[in-house]
């Protein structure tokens, strides 16, 4: 196996002699000051904004932070763990000293993927990687064959989605401790489970982000996204902190891949792109054991995807695929608001582009922005796109975070639960899909103060008047309630609805892996069938033979379009006509009639 580790450009690190290096840029800062074990030590400047200290005889676990000269004391920006929040002293971690009891582990193949999003917090009552780990052999048995972790950089307060990291490099601290979460991946290595994880490259979090502070110039200015200025991804200190921080999550931890957030506000003036870099420096240094890369973009493009003439994806393997979650939502809900715009008109349609081609939008004009969207990705292989009919997103931007099953009922939801898990592209189910679920996935967050106020306020004003939601409706983010609400309800699992999810689950994924992965080595035509009023018949035709799906989630039964095959799957009793909300799935192998 790989080592455990590399040589980082910033943070703690132990030397071959067993002493350890501190390195920090602080362009902003004249002089730094390394405060370890109580003592301080007046750090080397040795140019361009980077000042060092090397010190023999740091027990792992020893705190530490960075002293400036106004006698402001901050972590460590490359923090490997936390005492205890964001704001107080960093640890000296070594990360070699973990015993793994899977070191052979290489992965599963990406054709076998079944996505299954976690949250640390709301996944378990204890809401910690060890607690996680008692849930793993649940998801073992129902065919579960990859776990994807919302992001886990410490991010200010105990609650909080994750998307508000600052110290990207470190386990946030109420889940748990770094050797918490390599035990973790280990178990479900054990298990034969695969183990990606969240990471969000495009900006921090609003409390505890020093670097600011340190190094102005980690930040253009002059360049804004969503939530303040722009990572200077051109600048080579920061550059180097953001190319560095994917390796070392796949490295130290063993994940097994990454999902990189909202990559489409990622800009970067240099001459090769970042996420390019990033991508060939983890293809290079990581050979000897499947990774998977996927992203989130909104922009429908393939740049990062390309496929080599073997169908092996050189860079990134595959991209999440919003438009199938949103044709699929407003065909099961009616609801046209906001974004869904872009899908009111002839759903059935888009639905059945999406499934053959990949994206519903491909260049046309989106009625929501008024602006050209997406690229060709009829040439793109159905492993190319990571299809979802809910996630935390899709649920938790919802005023309730209401789930699929409240706003469509058992019926429709189970028919298009199934049309994910049977289809071609690779599915993603959000935690407790597999049993149900109806408690909200609500969005939460433990800030405090004006922040707390800004937040809650804001919260509130995104929804007034949105998809009838009244603003004082909306659960404060900051209460502690709005994230107790969130959690999984696992008594469910053992009472008779839970249990019958639970059996529709096992059987779609055993169904999946025997007669669908195998097929997946290839691209398919996809080739539309029937169109009608809440119908969609699609079939791909691959070389070892044709899968074909019918899926009917209109008022009033169709007819059924001739499906050849076998029938693998069938929801409801079909004779010459599909019922509403039903679903058939048939496969015709070609060396049978």
């Amino acid at each position: 196996m790989e080592s455990n580790t590399f040589n980082k450009s910033w943070g703690a690190e132990y030397a071959p002699d067993g002493s350890v290096r501190f390195r920090l840029w602080a362009s902003g800062q004249r002089s730094v000051k390394l405060r370890l074990a109580g003592d301080d030590h007046v750090m080397e400047a040795s140019g361009n904004g980077w000042f060092t200290w090397q010190e023999s005889h740091v027990t792992p676990g020893t705190p530490y932070q960075y002293l400036l000269a106004d006698g402001t004391l901050v972590p460590d920006p490359a923090s490997r763990a936390q005492q205890s929040d964001v704001n107080g002293p960093s640890l000296v971690i070594d990360p070699n000293h973990y015993p793994w009891q899977h070191p052979d582990w290489t992965g599963r193949r990406w054709e076998e993927s079944v996505f299954y999003e976690l949250h640390i917090g709301t996944f378990t009552p204890q809401g910690t990687f060890q607690a996680a780990i008692e849930k793993l052999p649940h998801l073992a048995e129902l065919g579960i064959t990859m776990i994807e972790l919302l992001p886990v950089a410490q991010f200010g307060g105990n609650r909080g989605w994750g998307y508000d990291g600052v110290l990207l490099y470190a386990p946030h601290s109420a889940y748990g401790t770094p050797d918490e979460l390599r035990a973790l991946v280990d178990a479900a290595h054990g298990l034969g489970i695969s183990v990606v994880l969240d990471i969000v490259l495009n900006h921090f979090g609003p409390e505890g982000n020093y670097l600011p502070l340190l190094s102005p110039d980690f930040f253009h200015q002059q360049r804004m996204t969503p939530w303040g200025a722009a990572i200077a991804y051109d600048v080579a200190p920061a550059r180097h902190y953001i190319v560095e921080a994917p390796l070392y999550w796949l490295t130290e931890f063993r994940f097994d891949g990454l999902r990189f957030d909202a990559i489409d506000q990622i800009k970067d003036p240099s001459g090769q792109h970042v996420l390019l870099e990033i991508a060939e420096r983890i293809r290079q240094e990581i050979s000897d054991r499947q990774i998977h890369l996927t992203t989130e973009d909104s922009r429908n493009v393939i740049f990062l995807h390309p496929r080599d003439p073997d169908g092996s994806a050189p860079l990134f393997t595959a991209e999440w695929n919003d438009d199938f979650h949103n044709a699929i939502h407003v065909l099961a809900t009616g609801e046209t608001h906001a974004y869904y715009t872009d899908f009111a008109d002839q759903p059935e349609k888009l639905l059945a582009r999406i499934l053959t081609q990949g994206f519903a939008y491909q260049g046309e004009v989106s009625p929501h922005s008024g602006k050209p969207r997406g690229v060709d990705s009829s040439g793109q292989p159905p492993v190319a796109f990571v299809d979802f009919i809910q996630n935390h997103d899709q649920v938790g931007n919802r005023a309730q975070g209401d789930r699929l099953l409240t706003l469509a009922g058992k019926a429709r939801t189970q028919a298009l639960f199934a049309t994910l898990l049977l289809a071609p592209h690779i599915p993603l189910l959000f935690m407790g899909e597999e049993y149900g679920e109806t408690h909200p996935f609500l969005f939460f967050t433990d800030f405090h103060g004006d922040l707390a106020k800004a937040v809650r306020e804001g919260r509130a004003r995104e929804f007034t008047g949105h998809a009838g939601h009244e603003a004082d409706s909306v659960p404060d983010p900051n209460a502690r309630n709005t994230f107790e609400m969130s959690k999984l309800d696992w008594s469910k699992t053992s009472g008779s609805e839970g249990q019958a999810w639970l059996a529709l689950t096992r059987q779609l994924l055993a169904l999946r892996q025997q007669y669908i992965v195998p097929l997946l080595n290839h691209t398919p035509k996809g080739r539309v069938i029937a169109i009608a009023p809440g119908l969609v018949a699609v079939s791909w035709h691959f070389p070892a033979g044709t899968l074909s799906l019918a899926l009917n989630i209109g008022e009033q039964a169709q007819p059924l379009p001739a499906l050849p095959g076998t029938t693998l799957f069938s929801s409801t009793q079909v004779t010459a006509s599909l019922p509403p909300n039903s679903v058939i799935v048939r496969l015709a192998l070609e060396d049978q009639p």
